[in-house]
């Protein structure tokens, strides 16, 4: 795994988990308990609204907002994989531990593994989410 970005929110959480100006992002599973700092920080920084979770659009980043009971978590990833660019990613947020809908690690990882993911970091992100950077594993050859 590479270095986990500092925790916190504000300006600069969109920068610590690698988002930069350009970068098309698809918002999904957005509810009235995501952080909306966040995604205040993350249009700013990529000077761009981000896609709603039907677009037709190739993305270079899925958000990901999913809680304990928002539905089957590996069908949920399948589906997030689906718009990405072949180097696309998904940043996966989860209440923190001690949270209300809260997902267990193991969960993510088992999730993750079965949707042919795998977990490069994990971040804070404010008061109330992780994040697990998910990228697709690659085969020998260089291709996905």
């Amino acid at each position: 795994m590479s270095p986990t970005p500092p925790s916190g929110n504000g300006p600069g959480t969109a920068a610590r988990l690698g988002l930069k100006p350009g970068l098309i992002i698809m918002e999904s599973g957005y509810d009235d308990d995501a952080d909306d700092v966040l995604r205040e920080d993350i249009v700013a920084i990529t000077g761009e609204d981000m896609e709603p979770e039907d677009t037709d659009e190739v993305v270079d980043v899925v958000l990901l907002w999913y809680r304990d009971g928002d539905g089957d978590l590996v069908d949920v990833l399948v589906d997030s994989i689906a718009p990405l660019a072949d180097d696309g990613y998904i940043w996966l947020l989860t209440p923190k531990r001690g949270r209300d809908d809260y997902v267990e690690p193991s969960d993510i990882a088992e999730a993750a593994s079965i949707a042919g993911l795998s977990q490069t970091s994990i971040a804070t992100i404010g008061d109330g989410w992780s994040a697990a950077r998910l990228v697709g594993r690659k085969t020998p050859g260089g291709k996905k």
